[in-house]
């Protein structure tokens, strides 16, 4: 039974995250403090520094050795299975497209894990549950996020294929032009093969990984916590220290940011009322009740049962939305999702948590 002090240890948690956000908003929209070339910075010191020191200093501390991978299955099953459904929707309906899979994908599996999800499920469920989202960030990490950015790029070559933009203009880990001028003339030129475009793909891909801090920060966390709790080797407190002070400040520059952006919208609603009512069904709706559906398929009960739903109607993660924005893919959807999102996250979690408590 669900009692007045769990909510509050919830709220405890939960309601700082939305002052830090609710406080860069002001700053912004009403008092005026920052301009929007101050928000770009405060941006860039959170995309490049506090938010991937946060998640090294979440990844180190996770015992890889003692990961729940039922759990892990769970959650990465749903993730499949929504692929696939989308997959096969898009290969049957004239409505379907690469497009409208990659957004759906995004919406429907890929919460915001490390920024909500952590101080979240610690306040309703303790401290195991932040355990369990620490290691639901590293498969995010590592493969859904390298996922969605082949997909991404998959859809470039798609475009190139049907005389769309050349890979070039796709990205800034491209090749040159592939349809060279003649005469003053534009024509396009002989596609390469099958394999050489593969081979494009991936190299675009691994450019894009190698540039991006957080593929560092999770890949030296994991190696990290493969030493240390392997060998029982604790990290010099120098350096330890030094990881602290930006990692600490990580968790609330990161929702300050996040107030920020909001801030600099024309409109929380970017894409329209009925739009963003339907990314909003499939955020809080479809994704909880696939994972709900594959958690019991796979064994899951009781406490860790709750802890997979909620975490599944978390809101959705800001990543998906950076690469959205960046290769022009619905951005407005995904933008309305984050932000909007972020506002009715609480309450929406909460009936979650207080329905699967009775």
């Amino acid at each position: 039974m669900i009692t007045v002090l769990d909510l509050y240890h919830v709220l405890t948690a939960v309601v700082p995250l939305y002052v830090a956000m609710t406080l860069a908003y002001a700053s912004v929209r009403w008092w005026r403090i920052f301009s929007p070339d101050q928000c770009s910075g405060i941006n860039r010191f959170v995309a490049l520094f506090a938010v991937p020191l946060l998640s090294f200093h979440f990844i180190s501390t996770n015992n890889p050795f003692a990961m729940n991978l039922r759990f892990l299955a769970a959650d990465s099953l749903q993730k499949l299975i929504v692929l696939a459904l989308l997959a096969l929707w898009c290969r049957l309906s004239c409505r379907g497209s690469l497009d409208w899979l990659i957004t759906l994908f995004s919406l429907s599996t890929l919460p915001n894990t490390l920024v909500m999800g952590i101080p979240l499920l610690r306040g309703m469920y303790g401290a195991d549950s932040g355990s369990l989202m620490v290691q639901i960030v590293v498969l995010q990490c590592i493969i859904w996020y390298t996922l969605m950015l082949f997909l991404f790029e998959y859809r470039g070559a798609r475009l190139l294929d049907g005389h769309g933009p050349t890979l070039s203009k796709l990205g800034s880990n491209s090749t040159a032009q592939l349809r060279p001028k003649d005469d003053g003339e534009e024509r396009p030129a002989a596609l390469p093969p099958a394999s050489v475009m593969t081979r494009l793909i991936l190299i675009m891909v691994w450019r894009k990984l190698i540039r991006n801090p957080n593929t560092y920060s999770s890949l030296l966390g994991i190696i990290w916590s493969l030493v240390s709790y392997r060998w029982g080797i604790e990290m010099p407190a120098i350096i330890a220290r030094s990881i602290s002070i930006l990692s600490d400040a990580g968790l609330g520059m990161a929702m300050f940011s996040l107030g920020l952006f909001m801030a600099l919208q024309p409109r929380i609603i970017a894409c329209g009322n009925s739009v963003a009512s339907f990314a909003m069904a499939v955020r809080f709706l479809m994704g909880p009740a696939v994972m709900a559906a594959v958690s019991i398929a796979v064994g899951l009960r009781g406490v860790l049962l709750h802890i997979a739903i909620v975490q599944a109607a978390l809101p959705q993660g800001i990543v998906p939305f950076v690469f959205a924005k960046e290769y022009n893919v619905h951005p407005d959807i995904l933008s309305t999702a984050v932000i909007f999102g972020m506002l009715i996250a609480l309450p929406i979690t909460l009936v979650y948590y207080i329905l699967l408590g009775l």
